[in-house]
C-alpha cells in the first residue's frame, strides 16, 4: 500500500521521510560523541556506542576489545587489553577498567569507578558510582552493589562498595554502601552485606554473617 509519507516514485531522488528521520538521528548522534582510541584487533559492533557524551578525556580501548550490539561505553573512560562485553552492557563516564575484563549482558558500571585486571561480571550485575574492584575478581548474575545508605531521605554523600583482589560475590548478593569486601573473600548467593567481610571468609544469610571459607572455596579465584 502506498504511504506518501514514506515512499516516493520511482525516478524521483528526494529522500523518504524514514532516510531524513535516520539522517537526523545520525547527526544527533554524532553531536553527541567523543572521540576514542583503540588499539589492534578491536571488534566494535555497529549497533554498539563507544565515546558517548560530550566530554573532555576520550575513550581509550586497548587491544582486542569485543563490544557487542546494545552496549553503550561513555567517554572519558580508559579500558585495558581483551575487554569483552555482552548485549546492551552500559559503562559511565570516569571509570577504569584494566586488562582481560568480562562484562556480561545488561549489566551496568554507572561511572566513577575503578575496575582491576582479570575481572568477570556476570549478567544483570549493577556497579554504582564510587566503587572500586580489585583484580581476579568474580561478581556473579545479578548481583547489586549500592551505595547510597538512605535513598532519597538524606544528603550524606555517596559511597560505594570496596571489593579487593581475589574476592567472590555469589548471584543475587547485595553489597551495601561502604562495605569492604577483603582479599580471597566470598560471598554467597542471595546475602546481604551490611558490614566489611574480612579478608579470606564467607558471608552468608540476609543479614549476612560471618564464617570460615570451607574447604572447596579455601583457594583462589580460577578465571579463565
Amino acid at each position: 500500500m502506498y504511504d506518501g509519507a514514506s515512499q516516493s516514485r520511482a525516478g524521483d531522488r528526494r529522500p523518504t521521510a524514514a532516510a531524513t528521520d535516520r539522517a537526523t538521528v545520525t547527526r544527533w548522534r554524532a553531536e553527541q560523541m567523543t572521540a576514542f582510541e583503540s588499539g589492534e584487533d578491536c571488534t566494535i559492533d555497529p549497533e554498539a556506542t563507544v565515546g558517548y557524551g560530550e566530554f573532555d578525556e576520550p575513550t581509550l580501548l586497548g587491544d582486542g576489545a569485543t563490544i557487542r550490539a546494545g552496549s553503550i561505553v561513555y567517554g572519558d573512560v580508559t579500558i585495558g587489553d581483551e575487554f569483552t562485553t555482552g548485549h546492551d552492557v552500559l559503562v559511565r563516564e570516569a571509570t577504569a577498567i584494566g586488562d582481560d575484563v568480562l562484562v556480561g549482558t545488561k549489566t551496568v558500571i554507572d561511572g566513577q569507578t575503578t575496575i582491576g585486571s582479570h575481572v568477570s561480571l556476570q549478567t544483570n550485575v549493577y556497579v554504582p558510582t564510587e566503587t572500586r574492584i580489585g583484580s581476579n575478581v568474580f561478581i556473579g548474575p545479578s548481583a547489586v552493589l549500592t551505595n547510597d545508605e538512605y535513598p532519597v531521605r538524606t544528603d550524606n554523600g555517596l559511597e560505594g562498595p570496596t571489593i579487593e583482589d581475589g574476592a567472590s560475590i555469589g548471584a543475587n548478593a547485595t553489597l551495601l554502601p561502604g562495605v569492604t569486601i577483603g582479599e580471597g573473600a566470598f560471598v554467597a548467593a542471595g546475602a546481604v552485606v551490611t558490614d566489611d567481610v574480612p579478608p579470606g571468609r564467607l558471608a552468608v544469610g540476609a543479614p549476612a554473617t560471618i564464617e570460615s571459607l570451607p574447604g572447596p572455596l579455601d583457594g583462589p579465584n580460577q578465571l579463565a
